[in-house]
């Protein structure tokens, strides 16, 4: 058994990864992807069913793992709220209904017999910018599909004991009756409105609304019907400068920038990385956009320079819950309760 191997996990709606970390030198090898033996492959299958196939899946892979990595701890970035005992709460993309809490963590030490690390894969993600004890705060926020985030400030990302928090998604932005519909069943949540598929959804709308404008966009020449618009024609649009894709585009971001400029003013973090599909491929003109509605909107006791110094990409790659879990083993000397 290795002093420094250590085996992670990021277990997503569709693609379950394994990888070794070393803890002494930060490098991660060894990265293999299986898809998720979850609702994805298994679509009506009852929660329940589900639950099993996962963890009996994850039991055999960190098994194997182990044994090739020759590893002594095990860090699990899952998708879903998960508890500080190891216990997942939920998880939407990977078996659908919520069902009954699975205790991840008391699964896989009992079975694996090694100490076992599990943590939300947002919460990974953020531990993949800790870079040592006196790492300023900062918040990262995901934009993909939906939104997520998490806060990390003193030593800790910022999450009660039943996992709740960053959860800025979930925030009801619009409370108008025509708003969005968010993937939780919530009308005029955040990651309803301004995450790729809200921006989608938006651009829909906004043709429908306006088709003269539509007509002039980039937009139509890729779909003459605005329902068969999809996010890479959205995207290329918005990155060539397309004022109406922009305008739809900006139109998500001042929410966006609402809900930021909430958390610098509640709690002062004036750092924000942004991941996630949708943000990093529309690219550094997201961080343009989304930073002009930072600056019109104000934050309060804040400059203008400091304000265009406030949001950056994070790295345009699937790495974050596996590095970050690997970081978080290291920071917690491998054997960590989280």
């Amino acid at each position: 058994m290795s002093e420094h191997a250590c085996t992670v996990v990021d277990l997503g709606g569709t693609t379950l990864r394994t990888a070794r970390y070393d803890l002494a030198t930060g490098a991660l090898s060894d990265v293999r992807r299986t898809p998720t033996e979850g609702l994805a492959r298994h679509p009506g299958a009852p929660v329940p069913l589900l639950q099993e196939r996962v963890t009996e899946q994850l039991t055999g892979l960190c098994r194997e793992a182990l044994a090739r990595h020759g590893g002594r701890a095990v860090a699990v970035a899952f998708a879903g709220p998960v508890t500080a005992d190891g216990r997942v709460m939920a998880a939407p993309t990977v078996w659908g209904g919520r069902g009954e809490p699975l205790p991840v963590r008391e699964t896989l030490e009992e079975r694996l017999g090694v100490p076992v690390v599990v943590v939300n894969d947002l919460t990974a993600a953020a531990w993949r910018y800790v870079h040592g004890p006196d790492e300023p705060p900062f918040c990262l926020i995901t934009v993909s599909s939906g939104i997520g985030s998490k806060v990390y400030r003193a030593g800790e990302v910022l999450l009660d004991a039943e996992g709740h928090g960053g959860e800025l998604g979930h925030w009801t932005c619009d409370r108008s009756p025509q708003a969005l519909v968010c993937d939780c069943g919530g009308r005029g949540h955040l990651g309803g409105i301004a995450s790729g598929r809200g921006a989608l959804a938006s651009a829909r709308r906004a043709a429908h609304a306006d088709p003269d404008g539509y007509a002039r966009s980039a937009l139509a020449a890729t779909a003459p019907d605005p329902e068969l618009l999809d996010n890479p024609a959205l995207v290329a649009a918005v990155r060539t400068g397309d004022a109406f894709a922009t305008d739809v585009l900006r139109t998500g971001l001042t929410h966006l920038a609402s809900a930021i400029i909430s958390v610098f003013t509640s709690i002062g973090v004036r750092r924000y990385l942004l991941m996630g599909g949708f943000a990093l491929a529309v690219g550094p003109r997201y961080v343009e956009l989304l930073t002009e509605e930072l600056e019109r909107l104000g934050c309060f006791g804040l400059s203008g320079a400091e304000v265009r110094r406030m949001v950056s990409l994070a790295a345009p790659d699937d790495d974050h819950g596996l590095i970050g879990a690997g970081r978080l083993l290291a920071a917690r000397g491998a054997v960590a309760v989280v």
